[in-house]
């Protein structure tokens, strides 16, 4: 089996039984089963229609999301993180490790209430991540911004993301990269027209 290319579904995806199976099992399964080409033989045949397309994409568009949360929780929260929670971890993200920010700003960033937001901060400051203080300038306002604990958690989720670009950008050309770009601010400019 050739260990290069890009893996082209013709049947649609065959969901994983086990979500921690790794890549190279997971495409010696499907090339097993008949699901998958790849990039040389996709070239080579002709019968694909869009429709098996539309199936693939519509399918890993479905399952993609849930696969990334579920496996990103499990490489964030370590031992040393594990009083949190994936959702925490992207509340630590959004403060950054700039200057302090509002509360209205950062609950902004993660299109929740400042209500919601409110109620998480308050644990993760109980539990040594974030501290609150009032703006010196304006004492209605409430400024967070992370402890030395949570800029550890902050570097850690940043590192499981670059490893996740990484992977994602392994043996694409240049002229791949662009398409991947383009598709994804499509997907992204759909998501924003339902805001």
């Amino acid at each position: 089996m050739e260990k290069q290319g890009i893996v082209y579904t013709i049947h649609g995806i065959v969901r994983r039984k086990n979500c921690c199976e790794t890549i190279e099992k997971y495409t010696q399964r499907l090339f097993r089963n008949g699901a998958v080409l790849h990039q040389s033989q996709w070239n080579d045949r002709i019968g694909a229609s869009k429709m098996d397309s539309y199936d693939t994409i519509s399918d890993l568009l479905v399952n993609l999301f849930n696969e990334i949360m579920d496996i990103e929780e499990k490489a964030i929260i370590t031992e040393e993180f594990q009083d949190i929670t994936n959702n925490d971890m992207h509340i630590i993200a959004a403060i950054g490790i700039d200057l302090p920010r509002n509360m209205t700003a950062v609950a902004k960033t993660l299109s929740v209430t400042v209500g919601t937001l409110t109620i998480a901060v308050n644990n993760l400051v109980k539990k040594g991540y974030v501290t609150r203080a009032r703006s010196v300038e304006d004492r209605r306002v409430v400024l967070i911004s992370l402890t030395e604990k949570g800029r550890r958690a902050y570097f850690h989720h940043e590192e499981f993301h670059k490893k996740m670009v990484k992977a994602v950008l392994k043996e694409l050309n240049d002229d791949q990269v662009q398409v991947l770009v383009k598709a994804l601010m499509n997907l992204r400019e759909f998501f924003c027209s339902f805001k």
